[in-house]
Order: C-alpha cells, then structure tokens, then sequence
C-alpha cells in the first residue's frame, strides 16, 4: 500500500503494484481456461454415480408437472426427492427432453453441466478472493480450490454438491458486495443476489445458511452505524426485498413442493436434521452407521482431504485472525473487517454446527462440499499475506518458500494425475496419501470406477468370441451404473445367486460380497478400485452371496 502523502516515487510504485496485479489477473485467467479444456476433455471419462438415476427421474416428474398444468404430480411422490429443489434435475432433463442427448451420452451430459457448474465456483472463488484481499490473493485461492480433488475430481459426478456448493458461493459472492453499498446497494448486485440464493434453495434446504450469513453481516453493518441505526436498518432491509422476491420466484420454480404448503420447508428441515437410513462409513479406520458419527466427523475429513498447501493457507490465516483481534477494538477496524464476516461465517458456522450438533453423515466431505470456496478465499489470503510479510526477509528464503509452494502445487497435480479420472480419491499426507486411507477413509463411494470394469468385462467377453452369448451380471452398485455401458448380451441383474459375473468397486469392501475369479481390476496408484469376477464355474453353495 501507499502511504497518504506518499513520495515523488509514489506513482513508479503505483504502477509496479497494478504491473503485478496484471500478472496475477493474468494467470488466473489461464489456470480458469486451461479448466475449462480439462473439462471439456474428461467429461465423457466418468462414470454413473449411485444417486444420478433417481436424481433424473425427479427431473423428468417434475418436467411432466409443469407439461400437465401442474396435474401431473408423482414428483412429489417419488422416494423423499420432493425434499431436494429440483434445479439440476431439471436442467439435465430439459436437455434429454429437447434431444440434446439420450442413452449412454445423457450422462455424460449430466457430468458437463454440473463440471460447468464446478467451473463457476472455481470463478467465484477467485473473484470473491480478489475482491476481498487483491489479484494475488485470488489466484493462490483459485490454485487450491483446483488442486483439491473434493472439488475438481467430484465436479463431474456429484451433481447435487457441487452446484450447491456453486451456488452458494455466489450468494456469499454477492453478500460481500451487498455489504459494501448498504444501504443503497445497485439492481445488479441485488439480481446477482437473487438468482444465486434461488438457484441454491431451487437444490438443498441448506441454502438457508447464506440467508443467515448476510442476515448477520447486515446486523453488523447496523451496529457499526454511528447514528440512526433502525433508519439504516430499514433501508437495508426494503433495498434487499427486490432480492428476496427473486429468490422466492427462483425457489418455488425449481422446488415447487417447498412452495405448496408455507410448512413444507420446516418439514423439509426437520427431515434432513434428522437423516439416517442403513448406510456405513468409515472415520480413521472405525465404521460406523451414519447416524453414529461424532460431531469430528467433518472436521476430521476436511484435516485429511485438503491439500498440504491449502492446510498451511488456512493455519496461517487462523494465526492472521488471532493476532488481528486487538485491533478490532478501533471502529475503523471493524469496518474494514465487515466484509470478510460472511466468509469467515460461510467457512467456520458449518463446521461449527457439525461439531456441536453431531447429525447423520455420511461420504465424507460431500454434504459439506459448500464450505471448500470460503475456505479456499481464507487461505489464499493466508498465503499471500504471509509471502508479503517476508518482504523484509532474504531474498534467498523467498525464493526458496516460492519454489516450495510451488513444488506442493505440482506434488498434488501430479497425485491427481494420476488418479484420473477418480481424482476425488485425492488424499494427504496426515492421511498417509491414497494408499494410506485405503480401510481408514471413503474411498470410491460412488462407484465412479464400475465405467472401467464395465469395459473390462466386455472386452473379456469379446475376446472369448462372445457373440450370441448372454450373462447376467451383478453389480455392487444401482444396476443402472453398470448396464448403460455393458455390451450386448450383458444385462445387468439384482439376482446376485445365479450371476455370472460380478462387478464392485472395492470400497467398504464389497468386493468380497461374491466368490469368483478376479479377471480384471481398476488400479490408479497402486490401489484396486474396482473388479471384475468371473462365476461362472461356481456350482451350489459356492454361488451363494456372503
């Protein structure tokens, strides 16, 4: 910064500073783009995840509520899907429906757009970062939120929680900016806002988080005001309305359910605090029922997902935060801090509640995959703010923690590699890496590898000179997951006693669930990911399912 009344020299070191704010702008520019051709390279490598069937049926019902006048109305009876927004859903099959795409390539589709939903959070990341603490501080918070694969290895197949988490970070996004021009904030912040908290209650009731984010950054913002608080207040409340009524139209369209009866949110609510059905986990090693899991459980993930990098940008950030609390006394202060108390809400209250409130989890990060942007902003600001503190140290020791963060950067690119394309395998070293989580944490819970086994069974089949032949074929997984990709004469089937072969991935050990010939695996990084079994020479009890 320059000081006020700064030197002759003042406008050289104007111009040095904006010089290297381009570059930062200008990389960051390019990890979005190369992005960009990763996604449009890989999306058609993944596979079909255990939730995607039912998730594009609720899409169809609900195409077919609004085709019918709102007569049809089996949507709201399908399972509990009611008690999701249905945003997603229905994008995907709006394009299935226009002919956009059908059979094998519908979901490859659906992996597309939610990558380019992936995509707008890696945008909004480094723009709130940016905007927040400077160019540099937003490319460091856009390389960590790529280089992590909870986010770009799970962009393509969890199409619930990604373009939540999308979407929330929008919302915070334009929370941050409403902050700033309270009470009078511009139509296009207010829009912008609008749209992103619609999008997001139109997927998961827990948009309710970044309504409470900005309530409390309003509130703030209130009692920072030196005079004529409740005026202020009103105001700020009147100018959000236009934003609220936005949101409510975008809510209702794509959740229509929530929008029936005034008490269907609570219901929805009230569901999910309480969500717990027969489905296993593991915590370092311990498995448990997911209603089981001690209040850690996120915390305990996110210590292990995240990259080593990214952990240090946030142990820095914290130690930033701590040392910065005696200076919040001052009113100036606390108005300069005002716009990081969303983000700071957005990253720590979910981790907070999880610890206190201890409810059903299940996945590891996935339910919480909103909560990786904010903390990818804080530890971009962490790093950065901690390289510009050793401005006054060696040159030598700035080089070497430059060539140090930048040898973790490409440590994690290379880990992710290869991986590909299950890169939301990633894990750290407190984890012991991929190899070490294998029994200890989630590894492919979605059973993104049965694609490649399903391949391998067919080209086996092929060789054998197959055609004409028929086999049935179990699968550890939602049939469906296995049978848009077999080949003719493999018909996926649910009765696992007469199947002649048998494909699981290997997580929570369901690759033991059947006797036979192993005469395929999915490897990546020394680990087996997925199997293939032959049964087909099994007789009597030896078919019968453990």
């Amino acid at each position: 910064m320059i000081p006020p009344g700064g030197t002759a020299g003042a406008p050289a070191a104007a111009a040095s500073v904006g010089a290297h704010g381009a570059i930062a702008r200008g990389l960051a520019l390019a990890v979005l783009a190369l992005a960009g051709v990763f996604v449009l390279l890989t999306f058609d490598q993944h596979g079909i995840s255990n939730d995607e069937e039912v998730q594009h049926v609720y899409g169809r019902l609900l195409l077919d509520f609004y085709a019918s006048s709102f007569a049809d109305r089996q949507a709201f009876e399908y399972k509990n899907l009611y008690l999701y927004g249905g945003f997603f859903d229905l994008l995907a099959a709006a394009f299935e429906r226009a002919g956009v795409a059908e059979g094998p390539a519908l979901w490859d589709l659906r992996h597309l757009i939610s990558a380019v939903f992936g995509l707008l959070g890696l945008a909004g990341t480094w723009l709130l970062a940016r905007r927040l603490a400077g160019e540099w501080a937003g490319l460091a918070a856009l390389v960590l939120l790529s280089i992590t694969g909870s986010w770009s290895g799970a962009m393509f197949t969890h199409t619930k929680d990604i373009p939540f988490a999308t979407t929330m970070l929008w919302a915070l996004y334009f929370s941050v900016r409403v902050l700033d021009t309270l009470p009078a904030p511009p139509w296009r912040v207010l829009a912008g806002l609008g749209v992103a908290l619609g999008c997001a209650f139109g997927l998961r009731i827990g948009a309710v988080f970044a309504v409470f984010y900005l309530g409390v950054g309003v509130l703030a913002a209130t009692a920072l005001q030196p005079g004529g608080r409740v005026r202020f207040l009103l105001r700020g409340v009147l100018a959000l309305l236009p934003a609220a009524a936005i949101a409510l139209a975008l809510g209702a369209l794509f959740w229509p359910w929530a929008a029936m009866e005034p008490g269907n949110v609570l219901t929805a609510m009230r569901a999910f605090s309480h969500f717990s059905f027969e489905l296993d986990t593991v915590l370092a090693g311990r498995v448990m029922n997911v209603g089981e899991v001690p209040g850690h459980y996120l915390a305990a993930y996110l210590l292990v997902r995240l990259p080593e990098l990214f952990l240090a940008g946030l142990a820095l950030a914290l130690l930033l935060g701590v040392r910065a609390v005696p200076a919040l006394a001052g009113e100036q202060a606390l108005r300069a801090a005002l716009p990081w108390l969303p983000v700071v809400l957005a990253a720590l209250f979910p981790l907070v509640y999880t610890l206190l409130a201890a409810p059903p989890l299940y996945n590891g990060l996935r339910h919480f995959s909103f909560v990786l942007p904010p903390l990818a902003v804080l530890a971009g600001m962490g790093l950065v703010r901690a390289w510009h503190g050793l401005s006054v140290r060696p040159p030598l020791l700035r080089r070497a923690v430059l060539g140090a963060c930048a040898l973790a950067v490409l440590g994690q690119l290379g880990q992710l590699a290869r991986l590909h394309p299950y890169e939301y395998l990633a894990y750290n070293r407190l984890a012991g890496g991929v190899q070490g989580a294998v029994g200890r944490w989630e590894q492919d819970y979605w059973a993104s590898s049965l694609r490649e086994a399903v391949h391998a069974l067919n080209a086996l089949v092929a060789r054998e000179g197959g055609a004409g032949r028929h086999y049935s074929v179990a699968v550890c997984a939602e049939p469906l997951q296995a049978q848009v990709w077999l080949a003719p004469g493999l018909r996926a089937t649910r009765d696992w006693w007469g199947a002649d072969f048998y494909l699981s991935p290997t997580h929570m050990g369901c690759d033991e669930a059947m006797r036979g010939r192993v005469v395929a695996q999915v490897e990546r990084a020394g680990l087996v990911l997925a199997v293939v079994k032959d049964r087909r020479a099994l007789v009597g009890e030896e078919r019968r399912p453990r």
